[in-house]
């Protein structure tokens, strides 16, 4: 576990190694480019008052990933978000290749845009990205394997078309 550091926080560099990391997640969880941002500051606001001390950069970004997710299902879960949103702020990060994946993804719901984002793109196994969520690993291993069936119903249907 973490304890609190004495030491002076470099932001600079903080952000520089992680903010895009933050961001990236928070967009997949959210959809929304106004809230990502806002959730990312939560997390560095939540850092800024716990201020913990790691042993490296790994553990630096795991916690504020999981912090910034725990941001984001609450942020969901609150009841004047609205149920659906737009989610064009996902191809303004992107390349042409990149965009249509993108679009792919945002018809998946929030818990499977998570965990394929957390899995393929930040590059977590899935016992480390059921410790940032809280759920069980069986859990994220099905969420994988349902966003992986579902996209390909997506692709499947955009090809036939």
């Amino acid at each position: 576990m973490e304890q609190k550091s004495n030491r002076p926080v470099d932001w600079e560099a903080l952000l520089l190694r992680n903010e895009n990391h933050m961001y990236r997640a928070a967009l997949a969880l959210l959809g929304n480019r106004e809230e990502a941002r806002d959730a990312v500051q939560d997390a560095l606001v939540i850092f800024l008052e716990k201020r913990p001390d790691f042993a490296d950069e790994a553990h630096e970004r795991a916690w504020l990933l999981r912090v910034t997710v725990n941001r984001c299902k609450s942020r969901l879960r609150s009841p004047w978000r609205k149920r659906r949103v737009e989610l064009s702020a996902l191809t303004e990060i992107a390349d042409v290749e990149t965009q249509e994946e993108l679009t792919e993804l945002s018809q998946l719901p929030p818990k499977d845009r998570a965990a394929i984002h957390l899995h393929y793109y930040e590059g977590y196994s899935t016992a480390e990205i059921a410790a940032m969520t809280g759920e069980a690993e069986g859990t994220i291993r099905s969420r994988l394997h349902r966003a992986r069936q579902k996209l390909r119903r997506l692709l499947d249907e955009e090809e036939a078309q």
